[in-house]
């Protein structure tokens, strides 16, 4: 093997070795600050113009939450360094599995399949009617 195959091994391996660290460096998310329920309803309603939100649930842990918006559930989630928001029936939302203190929604959707979320309990207790 001659000197210059060695020269251009090391230069691939150099170049590799620093695309691979490039790409390392590129995904690294900024630290997120947890949601509150005045940040979640105000990416609620961007997200969701013009949807009346009736009340808003946000995640224990402050990574995601659930509104109701007439017979729609608004669901924020956190996912990578930003959130995704996507609607279900509320029906479905109530109807929804909740075991130790998550709840997990299925969103039928291929890019946000399923939301978890953290919340005190559910469903929620129903409203009390005025007589």
């Amino acid at each position: 093997m001659s000197q210059s195959f060695f020269i251009q091994f090391a230069a691939s391996l150099a170049a590799v070795a620093a695309l691979v660290a490039l790409a390392a460096w590129a995904k690294i998310a900024k630290p997120m600050t947890p949601l509150t329920d005045a940040r979640a309803r105000t990416l609620l309603e961007q997200e969701f113009p013009g949807r009346r939100l009736e009340q808003v649930w946000v995640a224990v842990d402050g990574r995601g939450a659930l509104a109701k918006s007439g017979a729609a559930a608004l669901v924020l989630c956190e996912v990578g360094d930003g959130y995704v928001a996507r609607h279900i029936p509320w029906g479905q939302a109530v109807a929804s599995s909740f075991r130790d203190g998550v709840l997990r929604l299925d969103l039928s959707d291929v890019a946000a399949p399923l939301a978890r979320l953290a919340l005190l309990n559910w469903p929620p207790s129903p409203e009390p009617r005025a007589a």
